[in-house]
């Protein structure tokens, strides 16, 4: 039996956030001894090449006219913005801690859905938005030890990532999900290559080194590739909230890896943001289904 387009979107979406959360743990061993540029670099070269390999075989590259259009360069922006300071806060802060912050990514789709894309938000919605945010403070805790520049930095890449998300929906149909990640991946490498020089340049790599920025190309690619697939397959609405699937694997990779576990303030903060964006969908899917119910039977 064939499976609906929101439901195919999700399922894009899961597959994407145990890419992206898989590659965040491979990366946060390296950031010890490697620093941010030189990373973005190695995995973006390594990832673009895989991808244009594979975008070659499938005959899916795109006329580069195509390509450069204003929705793909602002994904591209908000892309680079994102992996430089998600990487940067990953170096001195617990997994689950930045995985708990960008739990309120979904409320931010939302939020810009309404803004932006003129999508349909009610005053529960709102709420469930505004009360979602309150969740991040508590986990950032403001105005005390807890607070720190890293979670600053993970609220940036978390509201980038919404962007990246939203401007995506805007891409013409044209251009190929494998082009745009083609373009992405490259970009980041370029961007790579620049803030390297600042962050003290390139560093001698070893062969697990190597290794592990290989695997985490391979997860950057599933990642990229399924959330492109994800926000073109069905309702932003339907499809966001299984971003917090990404929370899951989070916790279990920073106990199993890293030996962290979130503490009070974090399960707490992730509670209200996780509930927050859940309830925000059960109002959209009811509003989805209203019409249908007061539909005259036949």
């Amino acid at each position: 039996m064939p499976i609906s387009r929101n439901t195919q979107g999700a399922l894009f979406m899961s597959l994407s956030m145990a890419g992206f959360t898989c590659n965040d743990a491979l990366v946060k061993t390296l950031l010890p001894v490697m620093n941010v540029g030189q990373i973005m670099l190695v995995r973006g070269a390594l990832t673009t090449i895989m991808v244009y390999a594979i975008a070659r075989h499938l005959g899916a590259l795109t006329h580069w006219k195509r390509i450069a259009q204003p929705m793909v360069l602002f994904r591209i922006v908000f892309e680079i913005i994102a992996a430089i300071t998600y990487l940067t806060a990953l170096r001195s802060m617990p997994l689950a801690n930045a995985a708990a912050i960008l739990q309120a990514m979904p409320l931010a789709v939302t939020l810009g859905a309404a803004l932006f894309l003129n999508e349909p938000v009610g005053w529960r919605r709102w709420g469930a938005i505004i009360v979602g945010f309150i969740g991040v403070l508590i986990i950032i805790r403001p105005d005390s030890e807890g607070f720190t520049l890293a979670s600053f930095y993970v609220v940036i890449a978390m509201l980038c990532a919404a962007g990246r998300d939203l401007v995506t929906r805007k891409i013409t149909t044209d251009v190929s999900s494998l082009m745009v990640t083609v373009v992405t991946a490259a970009s980041i490498a370029l961007a790579g290559a620049v803030v390297m020089v600042p962050m003290g340049g390139w560093q001698p790599m070893s062969w697990s080194s190597c290794a592990i920025l290989l695997a985490a190309s391979v997860l950057v690619l599933v990642g990229y590739q399924f959330v492109i697939l994800s926000m073109r397959s069905g309702e932003i609405s339907f499809i966001a909230p299984f971003r917090y699937t990404g929370m899951l694997w989070a916790i279990l990779l920073g106990a199993l890896v890293f030996g962290d576990l979130p503490d009070a303030w974090i399960i707490a903060g992730s509670t209200i943001v996780i509930a927050s964006g859940l309830y925000s969908f059960y109002r959209e899917n009811k509003r989805r289904l209203r019409p249908v119910a007061q539909e005259p039977s036949t």
